[in-house]
């Protein structure tokens, strides 16, 4: 477990190094994560809700939060991007994979890693409503206000964070860094080419 000062671990392999700086430990992910996990808990008692977690970015997120909750949940993923290999949004939503399970009449839960401009994480609601899902709550792991372009908000949030480009714990640069245990800052050296 790394410290809460921000610093990158001494002898830090490539990937360590790669980051200007810490700014979630492992151990702040965890203890926040179990209490979000809890509050949506509280929200489905008696029911027994679609957990969607958004592929590739929010697997850690998704595997942590799920371990949190007692309701009986049913499991699903989906791929969806609007990102490709760059670090801003195309504006267009691919679905490379789609849902096993019917939403028609279920209580959703999307799991997402981060909600920047809000374009997946509102065409990804407004599609699993047309699909006749009964509710559609969104659980996010990060929060990037200041990036927002669309009318769409978390319903549960673990971390607000400043626009800058994050990796780490599930979150990655070109399918790179995911394996983090820490949310840290890419150094923008790393994807500016200097």
């Amino acid at each position: 477990m790394f410290s809460t000062n921000g610093l990158i671990p001494s002898g830090s392999d490539d990937m360590h190094k790669d980051c200007e700086r810490i700014i979630f430990t492992e151990q702040q992910l965890k203890s926040r994560i179990k209490e979000v996990a809890e509050q949506v808990d509280q929200l489905y008692k008696g029911k027994r809700p679609l957990v969607v977690g958004i592929l590739k970015g929010s697997i850690i997120f998704y595997a942590d939060f799920i371990r949190h909750l007692t309701a009986p949940v049913e499991l699903d993923f989906m791929v969806v991007s609007s990102y490709g290999s760059g670090t801003v949004s195309s504006g267009k939503l691919k679905i490379k994979k789609d849902l096993d399970n019917d939403v028609k009449g279920r209580d959703v839960i999307i799991v997402e890693d981060i909600i920047d401009s809000g374009f997946t994480l509102a065409n990804l609601k407004a599609l699993l409503l047309e699909r006749g899902a009964s509710s559609v709550v969104i659980v996010t792991l990060l929060n990037k206000q200041e990036r927002r372009e669309y009318d769409i908000k978390s319903d549960f949030n673990c971390f607000d964070i400043g626009d800058e480009f994050v990796i780490g714990y599930g979150l990655d640069y070109d399918e790179q860094y995911r394996s983090l245990p820490y949310i840290a800052v890419l150094k923008a050296s790393v994807y500016s080419g200097e």
